[in-house]
């Protein structure tokens, strides 16, 4: 079942999206939200899989929402505004609808975004063994077990993702957004469409860099404000 949040200012957009949703499987409304502070509430306490998000809201934006979520759900953009498309996309959002919008586009996006949370079984299973301080990653048809405190940060490979530790470098075959979800992000921060990396192994922060023992990582536009909070910590 796919759990899903409507966040939009306009009521009519609410019921195009219900009533397709109504007419697709495996869908439930967890909360209609008008307006992202309200969505920020209900996501303290709540967990869902998807939100349909509408990008121009008063009191606060669509995409300053999402930045503000240290571990975002799938996002399927629902705007009329076509100039936002990419930076949409620098933050992996899973599709992005331009008002009106068909069924059939719609069911495309959705469908899309049951493939992605379907797609890596294996490293979901490890969220609650993270939390031990240890995590199994299945790479080279086997599963290592590595500490959560030797990993010094996640690289994204296209479809895989390149687990950088201490003496060696662990290839697995799952995105970036897919990792991202396992590291608890009082350990582990986002900086770069790319790049996941461990706050414990941080040498230094200058500029739109950060320095990891020999290693420069580049501190993207999207992700500065991540970088920001670190350091008021």
């Amino acid at each position: 079942m796919i759990k899903y949040l409507i966040i939009d200012d306009e009521h009519m957009t609410h019921e195009i999206i219900k009533g397709y949703c109504d007419m697709t499987s495996n869908m439930q409304l967890m909360k209609h939200c008008y307006d992202a502070l309200e969505a920020l509430d209900y996501l303290r306490e709540n967990v869902v899989d998807l939100i349909f998000l509408d990008l121009n809201m008063p009191k606060l934006k669509g995409f300053d929402f999402l930045k503000s979520l240290s571990n975002p759900p799938k996002v399927i953009v629902t705007t009329a505004y076509k100039e936002y498309a990419l930076e949409g996309y620098e933050l992996e959002i899973t599709d992005y609808l331009l008002k009106p919008f068909s069924f059939e586009r719609f069911l495309k996006a959705v469908n899309k975004a049951m493939q992605i949370k379907e797609s890596s079984p294996r490293l979901i299973q490890q969220v609650e063994k993270a939390k031990t301080g240890h995590i199994f990653l299945y790479s080279d048809k086997k599963y290592i077990q590595v500490k959560l405190d030797d990993i010094l940060y996640i690289e994204a490979a296209g479809n895989y993702s390149k687990v950088v530790i201490k003496d060696k470098n662990i290839l697995v075959r799952e995105k970036i957004s897919d990792m991202l979800k396992v590291f608890s992000s009082e350990q582990f921060v986002q900086v770069h469409k790319s790049f996941i990396v461990a706050k414990l192994h941080i040498s230094s922060i200058e500029g739109n860099r950060i320095l990891i023992i020999d290693d420069v990582i580049p501190v993207g536009k999207f992700y500065k404000s991540n970088v920001i909070e670190l350091l008021k910590g």
